[in-house]
C-alpha cells in the first residue's frame, strides 16, 4: 500500500531509448503557430505559391456561381440585383481575404442604423444600397455573446469599423456575411485570431518556404553548371610578386580568348586545364517532390496548382481534379451557403419586393463536360426514354407516356441539354395538354428549330 505506480500510454523502449528522455524526438512538440499579418501580406505579394494557395480555392468556389430557380421574371430581377450589387465579385473578394487573413465579412447597407439587428421583413425592393468587404484589421470585434440561447452565441455582439472618417461606426453581426479562413477548434483559443479564424497560410508556410528555397538553390546551381579549372604552377609565389595578380589575370584572359577564337587552349606544360560539369539529372524530380509537398499541404491537385496536364500512363490527374471539385462543392454547400443565407434573403426581397418561398438556387457544377460528353449523355437519355416509351409503338410502354414526358422534360431542363425547352413547353403546352390530331393521339410537342435539328440528327444517327 502507498506504492506510487507511473503509467505511460505511449510506446517506449528502455534499451533503444525510444519514447524516453534519451529519444531525440521526445523533445519535439507543437508550438502555437503565429504569423504576423504583415508577413502574410508580404508572402501574398511576393510568393506565387502563397498567392495561388489563397486564390485558387476561393476562385473555384465562385467562378461558376449559382443558378436561381424561380419564375422567369423573378430570375431576371434577382440576377439584375446581383449584378447591380456585384455580389459574386464581393463574395470572391471576401473569400480571398478570409483565406489570407483568417476572416472577412461582407457588409450590406440598408440606409438605417447598422448597430441594430437586421429585420428582413422590413427590406423593400431596392432596399440594399451597397455591399462592402471588411477584413479583421478593419472590423474590431466587441464583447462576445455568452447567452447560449442567442443565435450569435460565441460571436461578438457587435463590430466597430476602425478608422472611419465619420467616427467609429458600429455594425450588428446580423448585417454581416462572415467567412473564415482555416477554422479554429474554438475561436477564442488564439488571442491573435480573436473572433476570427486562422490564415490558411499558417499551416502551409513551411512547405511553401521549403519548395521555394529548393527552387532558388537549384537556380543558383545553374551558374555553376560548367566551371573551368586552370592549375598554374607556383601560383601562390606569383601572387606575392608585385603586380602578380594582374599577370595571372592577363594570362587567363589571353588563354581563354585564344580558346574562344581558335577552339584550342595553349598552356605551359606544367599547367593544367579541366572543366567541371554539374549533373542536373535528378534535380527536376527533387523539385517536383517539393512542389507536390506544397500542393498537398494546400490540398490542391498538382494539375490545378501548377497549371499543367497530368503525365504518365497511370496518371490520375482527372480523378484528382474531380475529388478536388467535390471538396469545393461540399464547401459551397456546408460553408458558403449557410454564410450567405441572411444576405440572400435580403437580396430576394431587394430584387422582387417580396419573398416567394419557391425561390431557391443551386450551385452550378464545377466540372464542365465537353460538347461530346454532353451529346453522349443526351443520346443515352433519349435512348432510355424510347425504351421506356415502348420503342415507338413496337412494344408496350413501361409507364404512362405523360409521366415519362414530364420527367424527361424536367431532366432536360435541369441539365440544360435543350436550350429554350422550358419556354417552348410553356408556349405550346405539355404532351397531355395538346389538341388531339384526329387519330386519338396527341400532337407532338413543337420545339425551337435548333432543338428540333438536334433531335433529327440523333434520330438519323440511330437509323
Amino acid at each position: 500500500m502507498g506504492e506510487v505506480i507511473t503509467i505511460g500510454d505511449g510506446l517506449a523502449n528502455a534499451l533503444s531509448g525510444l519514447g524516453t528522455e534519451r529519444d531525440k524526438a521526445a523533445s519535439t512538440y507543437y508550438a502555437e503557430p503565429t504569423i504576423d499579418p504583415q508577413e502574410l501580406v508580404n508572402a501574398y505579394r511576393g510568393s506565387w505559391m502563397a498567392r495561388k494557395i489563397v486564390d485558387i480555392p476561393a476562385l473555384d468556389s465562385c467562378r461558376e456561381w449559382r443558378a436561381w430557380q424561380a419564375a422567369d421574371g423573378q430570375i431576371e430581377l434577382i440576377e439584375a440585383e446581383e449584378k447591380r450589387l456585384n455580389v459574386q465579385a464581393k463574395v470572391l473578394e471576401a473569400r480571398k481575404k478570409a483565406r489570407l487573413f483568417g476572416g472577412a465579412a461582407v457588409y450590406a447597407d440598408f440606409g438605417d442604423d447598422a448597430s441594430q439587428p437586421l429585420d428582413l421583413e422590413r427590406v423593400k425592393k431596392g432596399g440594399i444600397r451597397f455591399l462592402t468587404v471588411f477584413t479583421p484589421r478593419q472590423l474590431v470585434p466587441g464583447d462576445i455573446e455568452t447567452d447560449p440561447m442567442s443565435e450569435f452565441f460565441g460571436m461578438p455582439k457587435e463590430f466597430t469599423v476602425a478608422g472611419g472618417a465619420t467616427g467609429q461606426a458600429r455594425i450588428h453581426p446580423s448585417r454581416l456575411t462572415t467567412f473564415y479562413g482555416a477554422e479554429l477548434p474554438d475561436r477564442d483559443i488564439a488571442s491573435s485570431a480573436f473572433g476570427w479564424g486562422d490564415s490558411v497560410l499558417v499551416s502551409v508556410m513551411s512547405a511553401v518556404k521549403q519548395a521555394e528555397s529548393a527552387s532558388a538553390n537549384i537556380n543558383s546551381l545553374i551558374f555553376e553548371a560548367n566551371v573551368d579549372v586552370v592549375s598554374i604552377e607556383g601560383l601562390a609565389e606569383i601572387l606575392k610578386m608585385s603586380g602578380g595578380e594582374d599577370k595571372v589575370r592577363d594570362l587567363l584572359k589571353l588563354n581563354l580568348d585564344a580558346k574562344s577564337n581558335l577552339r584550342a587552349l595553349v598552356l605551359d606544360a606544367k599547367n593544367t586545364y579541366a572543366r567541371k560539369a554539374v549533373s542536373f539529372a535528378s534535380l527536376p524530380d527533387l523539385l517536383d517532390r517539393y512542389d507536390q509537398h506544397a500542393a498537398g499541404a494546400a490540398d490542391i491537385p498538382m494539375t490545378r496548382f501548377m497549371g499543367m496536364s497530368p503525365g504518365g500512363l497511370n496518371s490520375a490527374g482527372e480523378s484528382d481534379l474531380r475529388n478536388y471539385y467535390d471538396r469545393i462543392a461540399a464547401g459551397q454547400t456546408l460553408e458558403m451557403g449557410p454564410a450567405l443565407t441572411r444576405l440572400d434573403e435580403a437580396l430576394i426581397r431587394s430584387a422582387t419586393g417580396t419573398r416567394d418561398p419557391a425561390i431557391h438556387y443551386d450551385w452550378n457544377p464545377l466540372w464542365q463536360l465537353s460538347e461530346k460528353d454532353k451529346a453522349d449523355i443526351f443520346k443515352t437519355k433519349s435512348d432510355a426514354a424510347r425504351t421506356i416509351a415502348g420503342n415507338g409503338g413496337t412494344s408496350e410502354p413501361l409507364m404512362p407516356i405523360e409521366a415519362l414526358s414530364d420527367a424527361l422534360v424536367n431532366e432536360l431542363v435541369e441539365d440544360g441539354s435543350l436550350a429554350g425547352l422550358e419556354a417552348a413547353i410553356e408556349e405550346y403546352g405539355k404532351l397531355g395538354e395538346q389538341d388531339d390530331d384526329g387519330d386519338g393521339e396527341a400532337a407532338a410537342v413543337s420545339l425551337p428549330s435548333a432543338d428540333r435539328q438536334q433531335l433529327n440528327r440523333i434520330d438519323a444517327k440511330d437509323a
